[in-house]
């Protein structure tokens, strides 16, 4: 009979266990999607300003409803160089805060009410037509599950009384004193090292507590320890990442190991003070079910959570710029410049879908402004009597940084797309991916174009000066285009076509006047072939550059 309940206690709580995390996912894939143009703009507010970098951690947190997902974001950011340390020392003490909303979420006590909400929930989910009611639905089925699942892992540990030798197991944790208070701590610690989740561990803490299996105070360590667990995943995602990216994963582990270690010093009183502030008598057992519970621990345990968190940023906040300091020293700069990648693209930025497309987008960006470039060093070549090897070198180098550039962004967006994103992040990724292989090719049009005219200086010729003089122009023209093209996509301009259709109609007339004229002079005298040769090639490479900033403009008004 013991061993039939004790199979059906695992069976429950590792069922809950698994309802609770799918939940926090669904949670957290929800409103990250609902969500998305704002979590956009509030990274874009944290600054070096650690006040401001806290509040957007916090905020961040709360959507996200996973400290974990954005610490490991702010690694990413940090590796790939698009933020700062400082800015991410204070993201991650917003994230420590943000966090504890999961607590108070948890102390609503609608457990009963988690079927229902699911099941409501994932029929609008499955019937809803727009995305953005499919995915409210999908955040509030997943807070449907955490209750349900939070339900059947408090009647699993029910059964713990049950169980004499389970319940004499769980009495050894005591904290009662300072040792007794740091092995509970190193047990949550150790237990969140496994789950990976600090709400899933902070479910079990409150499931515990709410039986009467484990006394408050030993809640209280527990959740204490799981702050230090949860630094496990920032840890693993700086492994191979840059130095800056990795002090920023340690600073994570040194804020919360210092702050558990001041906390334990003064924990008797820590408790107390929590009794004190919700003003209810936490050990008070009522009877549901014929079995006596304790209802008041979950919001207990919730305050400790947040006022740990709380008091420790408090804390940290004016020494920012210090602990920057100590974390440059801990872990000292290489010697040579850390560059793992051309783009600024990291793959654990993922984790967060509408802020991982904003971020690739920035790097198609400069891909146009890299096509800029070399059409204005293509003008000051071409018309040089003695080509700049330096420049020319810079040209073909540029073609090559486009060429990874793309297979980077391509690699991201598809790595990207994988995942369960929103639709209108698919779509994005989906433009973003033409787009980069637009701008790719029409960047080995441009280098061709130089060694076209390298080729023809290397067997003794040149163009004649009226070619010369109307390459020069039809150089500024396709620039012209180019940087319209640019434009419009940074401020995704979608009347792009009618704004820049005159440009592109008067490339497409200038280079068959061009093309024309050659024809008409081809008749008159003499050209060598290999000048006729080069120029026609000449003009077809520019109108194949025309074509492909084009194809971008019409995916830009999204006619393509």
């Amino acid at each position: 009979m013991e061993l039939a309940t004790l199979v059906t206690m695992a069976c429950e709580i590792v069922g809950g266990l698994g309802i609770f995390l799918l939940g926090m996912k669904y949670m957290s894939d929800g409103m990250q999607a609902v969500a998305g143009n704002s979590l956009r703009r509030m990274i874009g507010l944290a600054t070096n300003n650690r006040f401001l970098a806290t509040i957007v951690g916090t905020a961040v947190t709360v959507v996200v409803q996973s400290s974990s997902v954005t610490t490991v974001m702010v690694v990413g950011f940090v590796n790939s160089g698009v933020m700062e340390l400082a800015q991410g020392v204070g993201v991650i003490m917003g994230a420590n805060v943000g966090t504890t909303i999961t607590g108070w979420i948890l102390v609503l006590n609608i457990g009963k009410y988690g079927l229902p909400i699911l099941g409501v929930a994932a029929f609008v989910y499955l019937f809803s037509k727009g995305d953005r009611g499919r995915f409210w639905a999908m955040a509030v089925m997943g807070i449907g599950m955490v209750f349900f699942g939070l339900e059947i892992m408090k009647d699993a540990c029910a059964i713990i009384k049950e169980l004499p030798e389970f319940e004499e197991w769980f009495q050894r944790f005591h904290a009662d004193s300072y040792l007794g208070v740091l092995g509970c701590a190193l047990v949550g610690c150790l237990v969140t090292m496994v789950v990976q989740s600090s709400s899933a561990t902070l479910g079990i803490t409150i499931s515990l507590a709410f039986q009467g299996v484990i006394t408050y105070e030993t809640a209280a360590a527990l959740v204490l320890g799981e702050n230090i667990g949860t630094t496990i995943t920032a840890l693993l995602a700086s492994i191979g990442a840059t130095t800056n990216a990795r002090r920023a994963a340690y600073f994570h582990v040194l804020f919360n190991v210092i702050g558990v270690f001041w906390i334990t010093l003064i924990f008797q009183y820590y408790i107390r003070g929590i009794e004190w502030m919700i003003a209810v008598d936490i050990n008070q057992a009522v009877v549901q079910n014929g079995k006596e519970v304790f209802p008041n621990t979950t919001a207990a345990i919730a305050a400790t959570h947040s006022v740990f968190n709380i008091a420790n940023t408090l804390l940290f906040l004016p020494f920012g710029p210090m602990l920057v300091r100590l974390l440059n020293r801990i872990v000292p700069s290489k010697s040579f410049k850390e560059k793992p990648h051309l783009t600024d693209l990291d793959i654990r930025m993922v984790e967060t879908p509408s802020l991982a497309i904003e971020q690739s987008r920035k790097e198609i960006v400069k891909m146009g402004d890299g096509c800029a470039k070399m059409l204005s060093w293509l003008g000051e070549l071409c018309q040089q009597d003695d080509p700049d090897k330096k420049l020319a070198d810079r040209l073909k180098q540029r073609e090559q940084i486009l060429d990874s550039m793309q297979d980077e962004i391509a690699h991201f967006v598809t790595n990207l797309l994988s995942g369960n994103v929103p639709h209108s992040v698919a779509e994005e990724a989906r433009e973003q991916l033409r787009i980069a292989d637009e701008y790719e090719s029409a960047s080995d049009y441009l280098a061709n174009l130089d060694r076209f005219d390298r080729k023809l200086r290397r067997d003794g010729h040149r163009f004649t000066p009226q070619q010369l003089e109307s390459l020069a122009e039809l150089n500024q023209h396709v620039a012209e285009y180019v940087s319209a093209v640019n434009e419009a996509f940074i401020h995704n301009n979608a009347n792009v076509l009618t704004k820049t259709s005159p440009l592109s109609k008067r490339l497409r007339s200038e280079i068959k006047m061009l093309r024309q004229r050659h024809l008409e002079e081809l008749s008159d005298g003499v050209m060598a072939p290999a000048v006729s040769i080069a120029w026609l090639a000449t003009l077809n490479a520019y109108a194949r550059v025309r074509d492909h900033i084009r194809n971008i403009a019409e995916t830009i008004s999204g006619e393509k």
